[in-house]
């Protein structure tokens, strides 16, 4: 059995598209029936509408990509008037990720969505390259605590703390979230990298710095989720790297709640729908009859 329970919300199963890799779904959409996965995590959103970073956003690394994309998104007013409805509509769980600079931008942002269908509210806290927006809460635990706390005061819905893998201790990060009301976590954002371009002698992205995804990152990933999950009793959501059914297996085994699937699209816009088609087929081959008997086993 695959259908899993998030924060009082039955999916499907663990297959979760992770925000920033999977737009609203409509191009996707194109590819298959996305009524398979087990929800969908929106593009970041921001109260007012942004148009990113310039220069490169995008460069291609061994077993992976960097990013820096800067949030660029409609706004949130516009996501409710003109997405929303459509993600309403594909029969999946829809979860929206949330970011912002001062509180004032996250609280009137969640009020706005309190208002709608979404089934999970993702706040972030922990976007690694925009200047502002996120990265400032992610990285000391007090910081994360204070913030969380206050957002929790406002958010109608299940709230989910997305963390930083660039935190200055994950374990104390995660339970500081969790103290301060989160329902769950997911982990890990993208780690801080960067890319030279040689010809030119300079770095490839204007803003220097990079989000790191893909299967390089995997290990790190699963480490992390396996010490979050030991650290605290609120489920946990892994992310970094995951591009099959057995990354997902090794997630669950680490004590995942689900998963998400992120940089995987890029590679092959048929990963969600091969992923959730092959996961039931393993688990059998593997003699494994629900993920509940292999939740946190390791």
């Amino acid at each position: 059995m695959v259908r899993v329970n998030l924060c009082g919300i039955e999916l499907k199963n663990p297959v979760i598209m992770a925000s920033g890799t999977f737009g609203f779904g409509r191009e996707y959409s194109a590819f298959y029936d996305l009524s398979k996965l087990g929800g969908i995590c929106t593009k970041g959103l921001t109260l007012e509408p942004r148009e990113g970073n310039g220069g490169r956003r995008v460069h291609e690394t061994p077993m992976g990509m960097l990013n820096s994309v800067g949030l660029q998104n409609p706004g949130v007013a516009a996501f409710i008037e003109r997405e929303l409805p459509f993600m309403l509509g594909l029969g999946t769980a829809v979860i929206v990720n949330v970011g912002g600079n001062e509180p004032e931008d996250y609280i009137e942002s969640i009020n706005l969505l309190n208002k709608t269908g979404a089934d999970i509210i993702e706040l972030n806290i922990s976007c690694p390259n925009v200047k502002k927006g996120g990265m400032a809460y992610g990285i000391k635990s007090k910081v994360a605590h204070d913030f969380v706390r206050e957002i929790r005061k406002h958010c109608k819905k299940p709230l989910m703390v997305k963390l930083s893998p660039n935190a200055e201790d994950i374990t104390d990060m995660a339970a500081a979230c969790a103290d301060a009301g989160a329902d769950a976590l997911s982990l890990i954002n993208t780690l801080k990298g960067m890319a030279v371009d040689i010809a030119a002698r300079k770095p490839v992205f204007d803003n220097v710095f990079a989000g790191l995804s893909g299967p390089a990152v995997k290990p790190v990933a699963l480490r992390m989720v396996y010490e979050v999950c030991k650290a605290v009793k609120i489920p946990v959501v892994g992310l970094g790297g995951i591009s099959n059914a057995a990354d997902v297996l090794e997630f669950i085994m680490a004590g995942a709640a689900c998963v998400q699937i992120g940089t995987a699209n890029f590679v092959n816009p048929m990963a969600g729908a091969e992923i959730t088609g092959e996961l039931p087929e393993l688990m059998d081959s593997l003699g494994i009859k629900n993920l509940d008997e292999i939740r946190g086993v390791l």
